[in-house]
C-alpha cells in the first residue's frame, strides 16, 4: 500500500535557468508502506519519481518523494504532454506546442531544467507519444497530420535521442509507441473505420502482430517493466477502461470497472502497481491521477488536477 501526503504551494525560486515564478510541490511518496500498524514481509520503502501534465495549466511537473519525508521540486514550466523518462533517469522527452499549437515537437530536457532540445520540426504535424529505447540511444514517437483527403492520418517514427536520422517505421496507421525491454515496439494500429488494436512490430517496422481483436479503440499501450504484460485502455466494454495481457496478447484482463473514463496506464518500477488518469468532471481540469495493484484492487486517487503521468522506472 502506499501512503501520500501532498501539498501545493507558491514560491518564488531560481533553479538553474527557471528565471520565474514556479510552483513548487511537496510530495511524500511511500512505496511499500502499510497504512496499519502491519506490515508485509515484502514490503519496503523506496524512493519514486512520477512526471505528469499538471492541468488546467498544461504545464509538465516532476514530484520526487522519499520514505525519509518530503522534497521539494520545481515545476518544469515547459506545456506539453507525453512524459516519457530516459533510461538513466536523468531526462525527459515530452511534446511541445508551436505556430500557435499547429505544430507539435519533440523536446528533451534534464530533470533539472537544464539543456532544453527541440529535436522534431515538423510544420503542420502533431509530434507526440515519445519513448526511449532501452539502452537511451534512440527515441520513438508518433506523427500526426491531415492528409489529402481532410483526415488526421498517425505513423509511427524513430530517431536518434539527439534528433538526428529521423525516420518513418511501418507503413501502418500507428500511434502510442513504446519499447520493449528487449527492443520491438508496441504500439496502437489504427484502421480507417476508428477502431484500434495493439499490436507489436520489430523495430526495422517487420514482423508486426496484432494482439488485440475487439471493434474498440484500444489506446496508450505501456509495457511492464519486466516485459511480461502490457496495461493499456479499451472501451470495448463502453467507456474506456484499464486493461492488462500477457506480451503475447493473451490473459486479457479488465482492471478498472466505473462509469468514467480511465486513461494512461503506467507502471511502478518492479511492476506491482500501476498509475491511471480519469475524467471525473466535464472540465478540463476534472482529471485526477490514480493508483492501484497491477491486479486492479486498492484504487485510490493520488493526485487531483493531472493527466498523462509517467512513472520513472529506474530504482534510485
Amino acid at each position: 500500500m502506499y501512503d501520500i501526503k501532498l501539498v501545493k504551494r507558491n514560491t518564488e525560486m531560481k533553479t538553474h535557468n527557471l528565471k520565474q515564478a514556479t510552483t513548487v510541490f511537496l510530495f511524500t511518496f511511500l512505496y511499500g508502506c502499510i497504512a496499519t500498524s502491519q506490515r508485509s514481509d515484502t514490503a519496503t520503502s523506496s524512493p519514486y519519481t512520477i512526471g505528469y501534465t499538471s492541468l488546467p495549466s498544461g504545464i509538465i511537473e516532476i514530484y520526487e518523494g522519499t520514505a525519509e519525508g518530503t522534497s521539494t521540486i520545481t515545476s518544469t514550466q515547459e506545456n506539453g504532454g507525453y512524459v516519457a523518462w530516459s533510461p538513466n533517469g536523468k531526462k525527459i522527452a515530452f511534446y511541445g506546442k508551436y505556430d500557435d499549437k499547429k505544430t507539435w515537437s519533440i523536446r528533451t530536457m534534464h530533470i533539472d531544467g537544464t539543456n532544453r532540445k527541440r529535436l522534431t520540426h515538423a510544420k503542420n504535424k502533431w509530434d507526440n507519444a515519445p519513448d526511449w529505447s532501452p539502452d537511451g540511444k534512440s527515441i520513438v514517437f508518433a506523427r500526426e497530420y491531415k492528409n489529402s483527403e481532410g483526415f488526421w492520418y498517425p505513423e509511427i517514427w524513430i530517431m536518434n535521442a539527439d534528433g538526428s536520422e529521423q525516420r518513418q517505421i511501418t507503413s501502418l496507421r500507428g500511434s502510442n509507441p513504446i519499447f520493449t525491454p528487449d527492443g520491438r515496439i508496441v504500439f496502437s494500429w489504427e484502421f480507417e473505420d476508428k477502431t484500434s488494436a495493439i499490436s507489436i512490430v520489430d523495430i526495422d517496422g517487420k514482423n508486426v502482430i496484432r494482439l488485440t481483436h475487439h471493434s474498440a479503440q484500444e489506446w496508450h499501450p505501456e509495457v511492464s517493466p519486466d516485459g511480461s504484460q502490457i496495461a493499456f485502455m479499451s472501451d470495448r466494454d463502453g467507456n474506456f477502461e484499464i486493461y492488462v495481457m500477457d506480451i503475447d496478447g493473451s490473459n486479457q484482463k479488465r482492471l478498472t470497472n466505473n462509469n468514467v473514463d480511465d486513461w494512461y496506464p503506467s507502471w511502478s518500477p518492479d511492476g506491482s502497481h500501476l498509475i491511471f488518469s480519469a475524467a471525473t468532471g466535464e472540465k478540463r481540469e476534472d482529471r485526477t491521477i490514480y493508483m492501484m495493484h497491477a491486479n486492479g484492487s486498492s484504487i485510490r486517487p493520488i493526485i487531483k488536477g493531472g493527466a498523462q503521468a509517467a512513472w520513472l522506472k529506474t530504482v534510485k
